[in-house]
């Protein structure tokens, strides 16, 4: 079934991959994108109407939902513009970090129906994570919509409680970040053994993508597989011991993870 017509605010680099995502389930060309810096255009030119401005927006035009993928501090001089899109019938599907769906609705007025949604990068080969919060007034169909929509970057799930966001935004927001830190590490490690550059980057590459596969793959959790590669006495129970010494590994990222939920909580007053 083909989606109907949207409206997007900001086609950066989220708001492009789930532009991307959406065009292949088959986007009609009326959709509007607003995105002031054209370049960040030239991957759909032709595949969907692109304007500058919200002033520039077709009289008339009524999408199905509204994604705001702009930046979070250009939400106040952004969102009221698209007040007037405000009704039952349209649902504002929000990306924003730290922007609450009572912050929204502030600035859209009380008609908005809101979803607040926190994807992440892998988004960019359909591989994201998104978790996302119905507001007050949003109906089924709505909400359908929305799930469709963030299905078509990766996997979606829902939440009944908003500040479970806070949580999310810390645990996949920022975890390919995470992830990455591993692989930037392992590669780091590898040229103090004396491994050449080049071998060493391909080897801690392909060993974080290549385990998060395997992960993806398996019906097993990941202690059952970090286990399963753990020989008795063997090199790699060397190494887990050195980064699981006094919690080292599991504290630090239960504070990190906590440190990132504190921050977004903050951003969103």
């Amino acid at each position: 079934m083909a989606l109907p017509p949207l409206l997007l605010l900001g086609c950066g680099k989220m708001g492009g991959a789930m532009l991307s995502g959406w065009l292949e389930q088959g986007l009609p060309p009326e959709t509007v994108v607003v995105e002031p810096h054209a370049p960040a255009m030239a991957a759909f030119a032709g595949r969907v109407r692109h304007v500058a401005t919200t002033a520039e927006i077709p009289a008339g035009f009524q999408p199905a939902a509204v994604i705001l993928a702009t930046k979070p501090q250009e939400a106040p001089v952004a969102i009221p513009a698209l007040a007037p899109f405000a009704r039952p019938e349209t649902v504002f599907l929000s990306i924003m970090a730290g922007k609450t769906v009572a912050g929204l609705s502030a600035l859209l007025g009380p008609e908005a129906r809101v979803v607040r949604a926190m994807p992440n990068t892998p988004a960019a080969v359909r591989q994201g994570f998104t978790v996302g919060f119905a507001g007050p007034g949003v109906d089924a169909a709505q909400r359908d919509l929305c799930d469709r929509l963030l299905a078509a970057i990766g996997e979606a799930a829902w939440v009944e409680d908003e500040g479970m966001i806070d949580a999310v935004t810390a645990v996949s927001g920022g975890g390919p970040a995470y992830v990455f830190l591993l692989a930037e590490v392992m590669e780091a490690a590898a040229l103090d053994q004396g491994l050449p550059p080049d071998l060493a980057r391909r080897m801690a590459r392909a060993t974080v993508a290549g385990s998060g596969a395997l992960l993806g793959a398996s019906d097993q959790d990941a202690a059952a597989l970090r286990r399963a590669v753990t020989s008795p006495k063997g090199t790699t129970e060397r190494a887990l011991a050195v980064l699981m010494r006094e919690g080292a590994l599991p504290e630090l990222m239960r504070e990190a993870i906590a440190a990132a939920t504190a921050r977004s909580r903050e951003l969103a007053g």
